[in-house]
């Protein structure tokens, strides 16, 4: 069994990183976007649960297999299944889908407590984790979007993720930045 700090830990150093590809993935191989949002927070209440009993040595494989199984979960249970998506879903392998109550529940949890901590962002560093995290825009797109340098887009993303990953673990949730005083920068030059 696996400490709750270390999976949390764990969780937001391996997880968290790996959500454009998560959504990628499920863009590629879902029709209908609008259920993306939803699926990708059942998974990662799936992934944190799996993960609760042993640490997955690979976590992108693992968080891809657990993707993978959710849609073809998911297309199950569907009234209405297209031909082709059955097709595509018959050559992968099927692993059942047991989400209790109080699993959905805490997954409903950290979906307010993620919501507070986008809330405490800045408007631009929201607006950028919104678009690279969450509609999983590159980082050129997000900058031509936005009409701003790629470069800011990556600082803005790294500042905005550790933000959140410290609002999620308990702490303020304020963008920390590293800034030497002009004091420091001259005493260093001498």
């Amino acid at each position: 069994m696996v400490e709750e700090e270390a999976l949390k830990a764990w969780f937001t150093r391996e997880i968290l990183p790996l959500e454009p590809a998560l959504t990628r993935f499920l863009r590629k191989n879902w029709r209908n976007k609008d259920d993306i949002p939803d699926f990708r927070q059942e998974i990662y209440a799936r992934v944190y649960e799996a993960a609760r009993a042993s640490l997955p040595l690979q976590a992108n494989r693992f968080l891809l297999t657990v993707a993978r199984n959710h849609l073809i979960n998911s297309s199950r249970r569907a009234n209405v299944v297209s031909f082709e998506l059955v097709a595509d879903l018959e050559s992968m392998v099927v692993v059942w889908d047991n989400m209790t109550p109080e699993r959905h529940f805490a997954a409903r949890e950290e979906l307010r407590l993620l919501e507070a901590g986008l809330g405490n962002l800045p408007r631009r560093c929201r607006e950028i984790i919104r678009l690279r995290k969450i509609e999983g825009l590159s980082q050129r797109e997000v900058a031509d979007r936005l009409k701003i340098a790629e470069n800011t887009i990556e600082h803005q993303t790294i500042f905005g993720m550790r933000a959140l990953v410290d609002f999620m673990l308990g702490g303020s949730g304020k963008i920390k930045r590293r800034v030497a005083s002009r004091k420091q920068d001259k005493e260093g030059l001498s």
